[in-house]
């Protein structure tokens, strides 16, 4: 029996929520974003929001494609925030040819959303280990099997390597091809939801130095 498949157009344009959960206050926000930025993510953590610490991670390709997945933020720090991955990946490809990213956060139960551009670089190899070897065990194993991003005829190849690692621990060990990456923020804007459409946005761009931010209130 043939299947047919016919595509309908369906509008969306009723679906509209007005965000009423908070205010923000310009005048309090802090000198340096990274300082807020910690004030947010707790307030998700402590909210009890699922992967409060994903983030939507955007790079560019050599052909100037733009390509975005989700990401889990491990560290953040004075410079910046670390997560991390294959460097065999497409997203570490597309670092390697061009270390500008973008990043997202959304929590929608707060009616947030933290957006960041800035420059990505590998962290040390000790730091990369250091945090490797603090992973659930499986985990480990599973980024040493897998060969992140390739294609691969089934998931039966990954699965058959992996009594072997259970079997021999002491050879679960950080691969070369594995580590995280320091974004350093050269923006950071912070997006508050309010009644009517008339958001909080405020934006810090880095002028000078590693300290020096200028502040600027966006219209929504």
């Amino acid at each position: 029996m043939t299947r047919v498949f016919c595509f309908c157009t369906m509008s969306y344009q009723h679906l509209r929520k007005d965000y009423k959960k908070s205010a923000f206050s310009f005048e309090e926000a802090p000198e340096q974003p990274l300082e807020l930025f910690r004030i947010w993510l707790d307030d998700a953590i402590e909210a009890g929001l699922p992967d409060a610490n994903a983030m939507c991670l955007s790079t560019v390709d050599q052909h100037n494609r733009p390509s975005s997945r989700y990401v889990l933020l491990k560290e953040l720090n004075s410079e910046g925030i670390i997560f991390f991955t294959n460097y065999n990946s497409i997203k570490a490809r597309d670092i390697e040819i061009n270390p500008q990213v973008a990043l997202c956060f959304y929590w929608m139960a707060l009616e947030r959303q933290l957006r960041v551009e800035g420059v990505a670089s590998k962290i040390s190899r000790q730091e990369s280990v250091l945090y490797f070897d603090s992973r659930p065990f499986e985990s480990r194993i599973s980024a040493i099997v897998s060969p992140q991003s390739q294609v691969i005829p089934n998931k039966k190849i990954l699965e058959e390597k992996i009594p072997y690692y259970q079997s021999n621990p002491a050879e679960v060990q950080c691969p070369e091809h594995w580590g995280g990456y320091l974004i350093r923020p050269s923006m950071i804007e912070f997006w508050q939801g309010r009644g009517s459409r008339l958001h909080d946005r405020l934006r810090y761009a880095r002028v000078r130095s590693d300290i020096v931010w200028k502040r600027d209130i966006l219209a929504p």
